[in-house]
């Protein structure tokens, strides 16, 4: 009887193909060690918000940290609108290729509503897509706290699933 296969859980080089050069995030060396960080996929996703939401992570802003020694945990950050998800998907691919200079521990993907209300069947579909690349995805709602610059807590899950990932 043919054994079950190995869960895949981190990138595998070779079975998925890099992103072409120039289109993925760059890195960043940091001696600065973190529980997690937090790496935005593109401008206003959210990572200062989810910063102070959510306490325990650290901004990585739009660069894969890169820390000598270590494998640091990191979560990406992604609005749900089209050029967000996409942007998204990149990260994943970057990180599924085994193209980035050092290891890496994804978590998974914080998507951020990028408006209220339901998320359009065509955006669903994409964000279901993009939710293969990565190990887990956590929508977090409009907020309209977070748009007045008030704070707000994240989804309770979010935190917990990340300190319980970290620990």
């Amino acid at each position: 009887m043919p054994s079950a296969p190995a869960a895949v859980t981190g990138p595998q080089p070779g079975a998925v193909a890099p992103v072409a050069e120039g289109a993925g995030l760059p890195y960043a060396y940091t001696p600065t060690l973190a529980r997690w960080w937090w790496l935005g996929c593109h401008g206003g996703a959210g990572v200062s918000t989810l910063c102070q939401a959510v306490p325990g992570g650290t901004e990585a802003g739009r660069y894969w940290p890169m820390v000598p020694g270590t494998t640091p945990a990191v979560v990406l950050v992604a609005r749900t609108s089209a050029s967000g998800l996409l942007a998204a998907q990149t990260a994943a691919r970057q990180w599924a290729s085994g193209s980035l200079p050092s290891p890496v521990r994804v978590l998974g993907l914080v998507a951020v509503a990028d408006a209220p209300g339901r998320l359009p069947g065509p955006l669903r579909d994409l964000l279901r897509l993009v939710s293969g690349g990565v190990p887990h995805v956590w929508r977090v709602p409009w907020t309209e706290a977070w748009r007045l610059g008030a704070s707000a807590p994240a989804p309770a899950d979010l935190a917990r699933d990340l300190h319980k990932l970290t620990d």
